[in-house]
């Protein structure tokens, strides 16, 4: 490597080493699986990201962990598959996609399926594009030879399979369930499509007999019409108003039929009179509260919003109509005593602009007890899924135990059909992997399957199941990790596991690393209402990927939240400059050393001995952490080692045989040089991988690139415990020389005496042989190493491991002026400490004032008194 340093810019500017590399890594294929048999496979899927916009904080974080353990274990011999690809999110993308139809003053329907399918088409097109820009810009060595999508044909093929199968086994089966009706153009709704407004109602407060005679039951509703529906009032079965009444049953006004009382923790104690009626054909709670007490449920209304005939004499009559008639009637019954008014949140159609009603209609469900028995199981097993930290397997668990059964329909056209057809005829059901042969009497069902039902499959379905021969899924499958935030345990981490074994008959991945979710620097979580989103893409346009790496993957513990704070962002471009200016005084004086003419075999001084030692505990250190996914304490040990010990100390030390005569020193130091900035840009890659490439690139090396290098392995001969300690007490000689001159305001150009007395022979040997490092990084005009030094009558002290040391007093300051000066420092602390033990000795001050400022106050008295009493003990000191 000749002229090294004319490569290195003198300044770090990571916009430049970042421009153009990513490209060159891609184009270098060094991120694609490789298929080598001779290596072990390590697999990750990618959270996939929903298409529907551009990347936050959030991803920026997960995808980070995921190219940290893919970088390391593909300079540890894996064969690594890390696979990108995308989410078509099913509502989410439907809603983008009509939002931008309404601005160009069109609807869905104005379109019909097929061209809003093509609409949505471009929109994936478009924002996938946007996606891989920023996965470039992030840094992340991503197979894209393999990228999936999840309406790809290969994985619609794996849903058609999944779909098909769990029907033929009679886990998937057609149920009731509320949905949001829209009764003007009689089609359900998606949660998106409904808007809500404020509007004014009423609460109509009523009164229930109970059956025996004893008294009644209060309720209050905001739609009377629904209760021709009930089929229940409930209590919290905690109330001690009520609990004596559970199971007893009222009489159900006008209708006269007697229905129970049930107790429900869902039950709010404190809203209204604490019963509540029950109609689980018409509303969403009441519907789950009638599943868990197995409750009729009673449909009152047609599909256009008029009353059916289990009305009874209202109908026929429009819902509305319906509302004002049954007011009378039961005001004229008695029932009805209270009429109050109520502003609430009313769902109206996106479409239409009528009500929406919740609804009782037939979807599609996954029975999910046998699955999540099987996933329970796996749990006691030893190739069990791993949760790091692993508290969050009670989480899985306990979702899992108390499961419910999934609706998997959802009213939209974004999404895989459901592989369902009608007859138009005889209404007979048929389900399979393509439409029936004579088609022309067969109609598909119009819904879509739930998004997270695809997802479920993504690290199966994306290497080729089902066809089980496929050369990756035989490979690469199951996965080695997953990586994802805490908030989709149930969503999609439990939907995988279970899918995975009943398809695969295996866990789909061994561990699972948890991370929390990024709040703003004063631990809030990020949204737009507060407009405290971060854009992880400006942060590296103006800090570099590399600073907001590393801050994002070592500024938590597994698990936990994590706070976006850019004076810490901005502290790791500090610590990437260090590297850079440390790296480039390196290379600047390795005089064109070749990799084949490193040599660490000649005589090595005791700095370079300590931090070849370093660098082994380093290593071991780091790879230890980073295999438990601790990469909080790995940029901890990174750090340290870094600035620490190479730059602040070695590369100093460094200079001394660099610049001077002994050319055998000279070799040795390069060669150390060289091998410890190449080991420690190695283990620093996965996190900083932009700014580890363009140092290593400049240093001598062997291989094309820094992302297929080996690993750094400890290397126990190159470790010397005699040596590191040997440091330590040169080192620690070195600060208490600094700190003292800092004491006393002595700059480290102004020489001064220096004795320093060692506890045996063989600590005295230890600082006769390096005298030369105490000399150079203390500037003593005299030097004294002995056993026996007695100590000067007037002298600043230290005491280190294995030596004291004296520095004479008169050597260093004007005895009397620092007398003078202490002596006014002392007047300064004396008066605070007065002004603040007044203050805390008026009884009127610590009876009235908050606690808060009285705690602060003695806070203040405590930190007073010290900075007087070390005041104290120096003046002590100087008059001897």
């Amino acid at each position: 490597m000749e002229n090294n340093e004319l490569s290195m810019p003198t300044k770090y500017d990571p916009q430049a080493i970042e421009q153009g590399r990513y490209d060159w890594w891609v184009q270098g294929k060094y991120f694609e699986a490789k298929d080598d048999e001779t290596k072990p496979p390590y697999t990750i899927v990618i959270p996939p990201p929903n298409v529907t916009g551009k990347l936050h904080l959030g991803h920026a974080w997960d995808t980070t962990l995921q190219d940290i353990l893919t970088r390391m274990k593909r300079m540890q011999g894996y064969d690594v598959l890390w696979l990108p690809g995308m989410d078509h999110a099913g509502i989410a993308t439907q809603a983008k996609v009509e939002q931008k139809l309404r601005e160009e003053g069109k609807t869905r329907y104005d379109l019909g399926r097929e061209k809003f399918l093509e609409e949505a088409w471009k929109w994936k097109e478009e924002y996938a594009g946007f996606i891989r820009q920023q996965w470039a810009k992030m840094g992340l060595g991503l197979d894209y030879s393999r990228e999936r999508f999840t309406l790809d044909e290969g994985l619609s093929k794996a849903v058609r399979e999944v779909f098909v199968t769990l029907y033929n086994k009679e886990l998937i089966y057609r149920g009731e369930y509320i949905i949001n009706w829209d009764p003007a153009t009689k089609t359900a709704l998606s949660d998106i499509e409904v808007i809500y407004k404020d509007v004014q109602g009423a609460f109509y407060h009523m009164k229930y007999p109970l059956a025996d005679g004893s008294g009644h039951i209060e309720v209050a509703t905001t739609r009377p019409e629904t209760m021709l529906g009930d089929t229940a009032v409930a209590v919290h079965p905690e109330d001690e108003r009520y609990k004596h009444l559970i199971g007893k049953t009222v009489i159900l006004p006008i209708v006269g039929r007697e229905i129970p009382i049930v107790g429900d923790d869902y039950v709010d104690m404190e809203f209204g009179s604490g019963a509540v009626k029950i109609t689980p054909a018409h509303d969403p709670n009441d519907f789950e509260i009638g599943n868990r007490h197995n409750l009729e449920r009673i449909l009152v209304m047609n599909e256009d919003g008029t009353m059916n005939d289990r009305a009874g004499k209202y109908s026929g009559m429009d819902r509305f109509e319906c509302r004002k008639q049954i007011v009378k009637d039961l005001q004229e019954a008695g029932v009805l005593f209270e009429i109050e008014d109520h502003m609430h949140s009313v769902g109206h159609s996106e479409r239409s602009g009528a009500v929406v009603e919740p609804y009782l209609s037939t979807q599609w469900f996954v029975k999910m007890q046998p699955l999540a028995d099987e996933a329970i199981k796996l749990q006691a097993k030893e190739d069990k899924v791993n949760f790091v930290p692993d508290r969050f397997e009670k989480t899985y668990l306990h979702w899992m135990e108390n499961i419910r059964d999934w609706c998997i329909s959802r009213q939209l056209w974004w999404g895989h059909r459901i592989p369902a057809w009608y007859h138009k005829e005889t209404g007979e059901v048929y389900v399979g992997h393509e439409e029936p042969t004579d088609a022309e009497n067969w109609e598909q069902d119009t819904d879509v399957l739930d998004t997270w039902f695809s997802s479920a499959l993504w690290p199966f379905s994306t290497m080729g199941w089902p066809d089980e021969a496929a050369a990756d899924f035989k490979r690469y499958y199951p996965t080695a990790a997953l990586v994802t935030g805490y908030d989709i345990i149930f969503f999609w981490v439990s939907r995988m596991i279970f899918q995975g074994l009943e398809f695969t008959g295996e866990r789909p991945f061994k561990d699972v690393l948890i991370h929390g979710l990024v709040r703003d620097a004063e631990g809030r979580k990020m949204s737009k209402s507060l407009g405290n989103g971060v854009d992880p893409m400006e942060v590296i346009d103006q800090y570099g990927a590399d600073s907001l790496r590393y801050f994002l993957s070592t500024g938590s513990s597994p698990g936990q939240d994590l706070r976006f704070s850019v004076e810490k962002v901005e502290s790791v471009w500090n610590f990437a400059n260090k590297i850079w200016n440390a790296s480039r005084f390196a290379l600047m004086n390795m005089d064109g050393l070749k990799y084949e003419e490193i040599d660490l075999n000649g005589e090595k001084s005791v700095a370079d001995k300590w931090i070849l030692t370093r660098l082994n505990d380093t290593i071991t250190n780091v790879t230890k952490l980073a295999d438990r996914y601790e990469f909080g304490e790995v940029g901890r040990v990174l750090y340290n080692f870094i600035w620490d010990d190479f730059c602040d100390w070695y590369i100093e030390m460094s200079k001394l045989p660099l610049y001077g005569e002994d050319e055998a020193a000279k070799k040795t130091t390069r060669s150390i040089l060289a091998y410890v900035l190449d080991n420690t840009m190695r283990l620093l890659h996965p996190f900083m991988p932009f700014i580890t490439e363009e140092i290593w690139q400049n240093l001598p090396h062997s291989g094309e690139t820094i992302v297929t290098s080996k690993w750094p392995e400890a290397d126990a001969a190159l470790s010397d415990q005699q040596a590191a300690a040997d440091m330590k007490l040169l080192v620690d000689i070195i600060r208490s020389v600094r700190n003292i001159r800092a004491e006393v305001n002595t700059p480290l150009s102004k020489k001064i005496k220096l004795i320093v007395k060692a506890k045996d022979e063989t600590v005295l040997n230890t600082l006769e042989r390096n005298r030369a490092y105490i000399e150079r990084f203390c500037n003593p005009e005299e030097l004294i190493l002995s056993i026996d030094a007695a100590a000067p009558d007037k002298a600043m002290t230290a005491v280190v491991t294995g030596a004291e040391l004296f520095l004479p007093l008169e050597g260093l300051i004007n005895i009397e002026e620092e007398i003078t000066r202490l002596q006014k420092e002392w007047d300064k602390w004396n008066s605070e400490v007065e002004r603040v033990q007044k203050k805390l000795g008026n009884e009127r001050f610590i009876s009235k004032a908050p606690q808060k400022v009285v705690d602060e106050e003695r806070a203040k008295e405590q930190d007073y008194l010290e900075k007087r009493a070390s005041v104290e003990a120096r003046m002590k000191e100087m008059q001897g």
